[in-house]
C-alpha cells in the first residue's frame, strides 16, 4: 500500500543489490536482516529458486544462523522438495528445539503435503510458545481453509487481523472464508470493531470498505473508502477500489475519476488504464475506451483484458473482421476465459467463418463446461446448417452436464422437434416444464412457427398452474 512506498521502494533496492551481485559476481556484504528482506521478497512474489539461492548466499555469510536455516527450509517445501525441507528443519530442531519457528515449519511442510490434521497439530504447538505471534494463526487458518473447513480458518484468521490489522492477505482470506460459509453479513460487525477502536486507522476503513463491497453494500462500502481517502488522500489503493465500488454502481464517471487517482501522478498504470477503459466502454465512447486500452497494452503487452477490451469495443461498431485479431490475441495469453472464447466464436460466425466458430465454441465448452450460452450458441449454427442429428447430440451432451438448467432441455425439444422425433420431444418438453414452466416461451422465441403446433400447446397447458 502506498504509505509503505518507501519501505517498498527500500526493499527493491536491496533486492536489486543483490541481483547486481550475483550478475557480477561481486562479493556484496549484507547483513541478516537485509537477507531476510531479499527472501521475503521472492517468496511473496512465489520466485521460489531466487528465495532459494538468497537462502544458499545468506547461509554462506551467516552458516550459523537458525533463522535462515529455516527460511531454507521453508522455501524448499514451497518449492515442493519437501524431504530435503524436512531434513533441514530437523537440522535445526537439534540446534534450537524450543524455537516456535522449528513447529511453523513443520506445519508448512504438511500443508504443502496435504497432510492438513498433522500441519494443525504443528501449528497450535507453536502457538503454546508463542501465542501473540499473527503470523502462527495465519498459517494455522490457512491450512484450515486448504482443509476446506472454512469457519476454522475464518476463526484463526481474525485472531491473526486482531494481532495485525495490516496483513491484507489475512483480510483477503478472511473475506473469502465468509463468504463461502455465507457469514459475511454476520461478521460485519468484526471489520466494524477496528474502525470503532481507532477511527483515524486508514487500513481500519479500508478492510471495512472492502467487507461492505463483497457484502454487496455498496453506499457503506463508498463511505468507508472515502473516509480512508480522508485520512490519506494518496492512498492510491483505497481509490481503486472506490472506482471499483462505482463500477458495482454503474456509476462510470465517477469510476473514471477516481481510477485516475489510484496511481501516482504522471504514471498510470496499465491496471488502472485498463479499467478506466472499461468505464468508457461501458457509456459507448467507443474511442476513448480503445485509446485507454491501447495505453494499458503499451505498458503491458502481456495484459490479455485490454486485447479483449479492444476486441469488444470493435465488435461493438460491427468492425468484426478487425476485433478478431485483438480476441485472438487475448485467448493467446489466457486461453482459460470462457468469455473470450465465446466472444470470438461470435466474430468469426458474424463473419461467415463457420468453422472457426465452431472452433472457438468447442474450446469454450472445453475451458467451462457449465457454460449454457457456450453450447446454445455451438448448437444453433448447426442446427441453421441443416444438421439437426448434430445439434441434437450437442444438446444432449450439454444436459448430461446440466440437467437442472431448463432452457437446454427446451432447445433440446425444439432440435427433435425440427428433425421429426415428436415422442422424444414430447419427453424433453416434459423434463423442460417440470424444471422451470416459465421459461418454454424461450421456444417460441426461437421458433416462433412452433406455436402452431396445436400437440405442443396442449402438452404445455397441462402443465400450466
Amino acid at each position: 500500500m502506498n504509505e509503505n512506498f518507501e519501505d517498498r521502494e527500500e526493499v527493491l533496492s536491496t533486492v536489486r543489490r543483490f541481483e547486481h551481485m550475483l550478475e557480477h559476481n561481486e562479493p556484496v556484504f549484507f547483513d541478516l536482516a537485509d537477507f531476510e528482506t531479499i527472501i521475503d521478497h521472492y517468496t511473496n512474489t512465489s520466485q521460489y529458486d531466487k528465495a532459494l539461492q538468497a537462502c544458499e548466499a545468506a547461509i554462506a555469510q551467516y552458516p550459523f544462523s537458525t533463522e535462515i536455516l529455516i527460511d531454507r527450509s521453508q522455501v524448499l517445501a514451497m518449492k515442493g522438495e519437501y524431504t530435503a525441507a524436512s531434513q533441514q528443519i530437523e537440522d535445526v530442531a537439534q540446534l534450537d528445539p524450543d524455537n516456535p519457528d522449528v513447529a511453523v515449519t513443520r506445519g508448512i511442510i504438511a500443508t504443502q503435503r496435504t497432510e492438513f490434521a498433522e500441519a494443525v497439530a504443528y501449528f497450535k504447538q507453536a502457538l503454546e510458545r508463542a501465542p501473540d505471534r499473527d503470523d502462527i494463526y495465519f498459517n494455522l487458518a490457512l491450512a484450515y481453509q486448504s482443509w476446506q473447513k472454512f469457519k476454522s480458518a475464518a476463526k484463526y484468521y481474525k485472531q491473526s487481523l486482531r494481532l495485525n490489522p495490516d496483513n491484507e492477505v489475512a483480510v483477503q482470506e478472511l473475506l473469502y472464508c465468509l463468504e463461502v460459509t455465507e457469514r459475511l453479513d454476520k461478521n460485519l460487525d468484526f471489520f466494524r470493531h477496528f474502525t470503532d477502536e481507532d477511527p483515524y486507522s486508514v487500513i481500519a476503513w479500508f478492510n471495512l470498505g472492502q467487507a461492505y463491497h463483497r457484502a454487496l453494500k455498496y453506499d457503506e462500502a463508498v463511505a468507508a473508502f472515502e473516509y480512508a481517502i480522508l485520512i490519506d488522500p494518496k492512498f492510491y489503493e483505497a481509490h481503486a477500489f472506490l472506482a471499483s465500488t462505482y463500477v458495482s454502481q454503474e456509476k462510470y464517471r465517477e469510476a473514471i475519476e477516481e481510477f485516475h487517482l489510484s496511481y501516482e501522478p504522471g504514471t498510470p498504470t496499465a491496471e488502472a488504464l485498463c479499467n478506466i477503459g472499461e468505464c468508457h466502454e461501458k457509456l459507448a465512447e467507443w474511442d476513448a475506451a480503445r485509446r485507454n486500452y491501447q495505453k494499458a497494452v503499451d505498458l503491458d503487452p502481456e495484459m490479455d483484458e485490454a486485447w479483449f477490451g479492444i476486441g469488444v469495443v470493435l465488435n461493438a461498431q460491427d468492425k468484426w473482421f478487425e476485433a478478431i485479431h485483438f480476441f485472438r490475441k487475448a485467448v493467446a495469453l489466457y486461453n482459460e476465459s470462457v468469455e473470450y472464447w465465446l466472444a470470438l466464436a461470435a466474430a468469426e460466425y458474424q463473419l461467415g467463418n463457420i468453422v472457426s466458430a465452431i472452433e472457438a465454441y468447442e474450446q469454450a465448452t472445453q475451458v467451462a463446461p457449465d457454460s449454457k450460452d457456450a453450447w446454445l450458441n455451438w448448437s444453433i449454427i448447426l442446427y441453421e446448417q441443416g444438421n439437426f442429428d448434430g445439434a441434437i447430440d450437442l444438446m444432449r451432451n450439454a444436459v448430461e452436464i446440466q440437467p437442472a438448467e431448463a432452457e437446454l432441455h427446451y432447445r433440446l425439444c425444439a432440435y427433435l422437434l425440427a428433425a421429426g422425433r415428436y415422442r422424444e420431444a414430447y419427453e424433453n418438453l416434459e423434463n423442460a416444464l417440470v424444471l422451470d414452466f416459465d421459461k418454454h416461451r424461450l421456444l417460441f422465441e426461437y421458433f416462433p412457427e412452433l406455436e402452431s403446433q396445436r400437440a405442443l400447446a396442449r402438452l404445455i397447458d397441462q402443465y400450466r398452474k
